[in-house]
């Protein structure tokens, strides 16, 4: 189907067309040499049409594809059914569990205006619950889906990385201590570890002074350079304390990606990639250990240069092992669980997922491969496991099965079907164990503590207003610095 053009709304234009010239659905398969049943799937918008056989479709009905393709309904009629199609596959409607609304001639048109109200109202209100946090997973949702459109590709982050690493006569290999020490030379700072810095920061940089503290001590599972790289990327890209949680989060991207760029330069990881495709050898490992960094630096590297460079759509997930989702990017249509409101982080994995069956393996020394057949088709899928303070993480980065063959391990024999968002797929007890348990357990939920449910706005003594950033305590962090730079004057 051609940019920019809703196949649902081509759709009803082709079935309202057909109607007008007196055509059943198995006349206008019959003569489009296709079957009723694809026909029936691109009337309804579940199925787009390549140019070709838009052609073909407007040549059967004596118009223009130019007809087919206008976005304004032809009627009251084609309207009110493409909103209530819309409606229904929204993920609000989805959380319902309720079966959709099926589109008869003899359906009045009230009834689709009453439902519509209805689940509009629906919207309404919890879009009237949001809070400071809510605010939060829209702007996070906003924000996975500009990334999605630009492959999670950022090609200007892409060239400031390179810059910099010739800047220190970096040309190839991991990304040394020293290096990434120089590099903060190269920019002007110092780097000072102390054992005092506030809890609520993982490193803070003093503008003025030009000095960046990081803790004496390194959090389990996470790379030092990263935590470095991280505090240069705001200082080079000009991030001020941000205004809200939109620019919050995105500075947070930018920051990850160019310190990812770092570590990883495109310059000599794509060869790299590019000859591991040609022999179907693709592996994350392979990239984590070229480049001496943590398996979830390379497995964000890769979603990078995967789909720009490899022409190769992917997804990726970080689930705890409770099955909480922390992170998640894709770009290969895999549909992850969402809220009503498309939020995907806390969200629960299903446990036939590789992000969840790899916590069952003994063996988390080697990579773990999975095929998971689900409703959106079958996906290949390659997991590890990241011990941190908070727990253990599963990080995965899959595709689907056509894209299966570029990768070591797609021959898994690990092979598992997922029916979620389908309740009975993993969310229902088995019959027998409800009977037994329902009325005789209490169990007591553990608060998930994450990044959108966690960001309080601290009240500052300094300017007696809020905080500059999310989560951070603004007092503590003004006090650590007048302290520390008040310890250097001479």
């Amino acid at each position: 189907m051609m940019d920019g053009h809703d196949p649902l709304v081509v759709g009803r234009r082709i079935r309202e067309l057909r109607s007008a010239a007196g055509l059943t659905l198995g006349e206008f398969a019959s003569r489009l040499g296709r079957a009723p049943s694809h026909l029936s799937m691109v009337e309804n918008g579940k199925r787009e049409l390549r140019v070709g056989e838009l052609h073909t479709v407007a040549g059967v009905l004596g118009v223009e594809v130019a007809d087919l393709l206008s976005q304004a309904p032809q009627s009251r009629r084609a309207q009110l059914e493409i909103a209530l199609e819309r409606a229904q596959r929204s993920p609000l409607f989805g959380s319902l569990g309720l079966a959709p609304l099926s589109v008869r001639k003899t359906l009045p048109d009230q009834a689709i205006e009453t439902v519509l109200a209805l689940l509009s109202e629906l919207e309404r209100v919890h879009e009237q619950r949001a809070a400071t946090p809510e605010e939060a997973r829209r702007a996070n949702t906003a924000l996975r889906a500009e990334m999605r459109r630009r492959g999670n590709h950022l090609a200007e982050l892409e060239t400031t990385a390179a810059t910099l690493l010739a800047a220190v006569d970096h040309t190839g290999g991991p990304l040394s201590q020293r290096v990434a020490a120089d590099l903060a030379g190269h920019l002007g700072f110092t780097i000072h570890h102390v054992g005092d810095l506030p809890a609520s920061t993982r490193s803070l940089t003093d503008l003025e002074g030009r000095r960046i503290y990081l803790p004496r001590s390194t959090e389990a599972g996470r790379d030092p350079r990263s935590t470095l790289l991280q505090a240069l990327a705001g200082a080079v890209l000009g991030h001020s304390p941000p205004e809200d949680y939109e620019s919050f989060l995105r500075q947070r991207v930018e920051s990850n990606y160019l310190a990812g760029a770092l570590l990883v330069p495109a310059a000599t990881a794509v060869p790299l990639l590019k000859a591991a495709k040609d022999r179907r050898e693709l592996s994350v490992e392979d990239l984590r250990d070229a480049y001496a960094v943590t398996y979830e630096t390379a497995a964000h590297r890769f979603t990078n240069l995967a789909t720009e460079h490899l022409g190769i759509p992917v997804h990726f997930l970080k689930a705890h092992e409770s099955g909480a989702i922390a992170k998640a990017y894709e770009n290969d249509d895999v549909q992850f669980p969402t809220d009503p409101l498309g939020t995907v982080e806390g969200q629960l994995v299903c446990r036939w997922w590789a992000a969840r069956r790899v916590f069952a393996v003994e063996d988390r020394f080697s990579p773990y491969h999975q095929l998971t057949d689900k409703p959106g088709g079958t996906y290949w899928c390659t997991s590890s496991i990241q011990a941190t303070g908070r727990g253990a993480f599963s990080l995965s980065v899959g595709t689907s099965f056509a894209h299966a063959k570029w990768f070591r391990g797609m021959d898994a024999d690990q092979r598992f079907t997922s029916t979620c968002p389908d309740e009975s797929c993993c969310r229902t007890p088995p019959p027998a164990l409800a009977e037994r348990w329902a009325s005789r357990a209490l169990p007591t939920p553990r608060l998930n503590a994450t990044l959108f449910a966690t960001l309080p706005t601290v009240p500052s003594v300094t300017t007696g207003g809020s905080s500059s950033s999310p989560g951070v305590d603004t007092t503590e962090a003004y006090r650590f610095l007048e302290r520390h730079s008040r310890a250097s004057r001479p």
